[in-house]
């Protein structure tokens, strides 16, 4: 085990092409997690990369070279003689016994119970997605709507595309989640409850009620899946969204243009943290901003009217300061007698800095 330690200790690590996203690491131990080619190696590598090569020793864990009992026997003996003192534990997992040293970093895709700092990384928002193109024009947000947040996404091919996600989602996920997730892709923005994925399930496999179950939980832990809650009503059915718009269009040929768009405003405010809910009629409602955002790509201004007239109770009740209508390229400010609706290009609300 000490000659592939060693092999690895003198690595020359690359990290080609990288793009700075909005997340460091600073010197405290830390886990970086969240879902497969979030770019979680990448950030790690940029980091080890600014310190000197002595110090640090960078540890694959997926090489099944690396026996994990010869491992745990003589990673901390090696640390010592070759006085590393940072120790990066990529794709870790929790057989690999961890000891004292001066940084630990982990990358994985779940969040662990360690006492370190932690930092998720999601998928690019629209903001770092343009630091990854090569110019910024008109063209930027329909390339977006095609690609979706993968960093790696700009180095593939146009015909590879949804085989790279694909190969990606077979390889990380159990063939009952990558079922739930096709199906999760086929539900996007709807009122979904586990039940009505089992339903639909069991006619296409032999699944029990209680393995689905354990299976979604684990794919909303990990955030493959993402779910919003009805304002007030934390028991209600809650509704579904994927965690990038491309893995409905790799894994089911059925568009529906306004659900992605949906999905999409979804994700930059998940992405933000934003505190946000649904409620009838409302797409998201965000208590701490008083607003509620309607994503309506081709939105026009006599359908809004209307709309914000079946909403009176809920803005009036509320004290709803204003409706954001998050759409693709119209603009305008309306005066509405219940409450201020304006009209915003995606483009633009994304790039906001409220």
């Amino acid at each position: 085990m000490n000659t592939l330690l060693d092999e690895y200790y003198r690595y020359d690590l690359h990290n080609a092409g990288f793009i700075e996203r909005k997340f460091t690491i600073d010197e405290e131990h830390t886990l970086i997690y969240g879902i497969s080619q979030s770019g979680k190696s990448a950030l790690l590598k940029n980091y080890l990369l600014s310190r000197k090569k002595s110090t640090y020793l960078y540890l694959d864990c997926r090489d099944m070279r690396l026996n994990i009992d010869e491992l745990n026997a003589t990673l901390a003996p090696f640390c010592r003689e070759n006085k590393i003192s940072i120790l990066a534990l990529d794709n870790y997992h929790d057989s690999i016994q961890l000891f004292e040293i001066d940084q630990i970093l982990l990358t994985s895709e779940t969040p662990l119970e360690l006492p370190f700092q932690t930092l998720q990384l999601p998928l690019l928002d629209y903001e770092e997605f343009l630091a990854f193109e090569s110019k910024f024009d008109s063209t930027a947000l329909n390339h977006f709507f095609q690609l979706g947040g993968f960093p790696a996404m700009h180095r593939i091919p146009s015909e590879e595309r949804a085989l790279y996600i694909q190969n990606t989602l077979k390889r990380v996920l159990e063939p009952i989640e990558f079922s739930i997730l096709t199906q999760a892709s086929k539900m996007v923005t709807q009122k979904v409850s586990a039940f009505n994925l089992y339903e639909r399930l069991k006619n296409e496999r032999k699944i029990s009620k209680d393995k689905l179950y354990l299976h979604l939980q684990s794919m909303y832990e990990r955030g493959y899946i993402k779910s919003l809650s009805k304002y007030n009503h934390p028991n209600a059915v809650k509704k579904l969204y994927l965690c990038d718009i491309a893995i409905k269009h790799a894994l089911i040929v059925q568009k529906h243009f306004g659900r992605l768009f949906e999905n999409l405003v979804f994700l930059e405010l998940d992405k933000h943290q934003i505190e946000c809910y649904y409620d009838e009629g409302i797409d998201f409602y965000l208590p701490q901003r008083q607003q509620i955002i309607i994503a309506s790509p081709f939105a026009n201004e006599h359908a809004l009217f209307k709309k914000v007239e079946s909403l009176e109770a809920f803005i009036v009740s509320n004290r709803v300061l204003e409706v954001i209508v998050v759409t693709m390229n119209l603009e305008s400010t309306l005066s509405h007698p219940v409450s201020r609706i304006e009209m915003i290009p995606f483009e633009r609300w994304a790039l906001s800095d409220d």
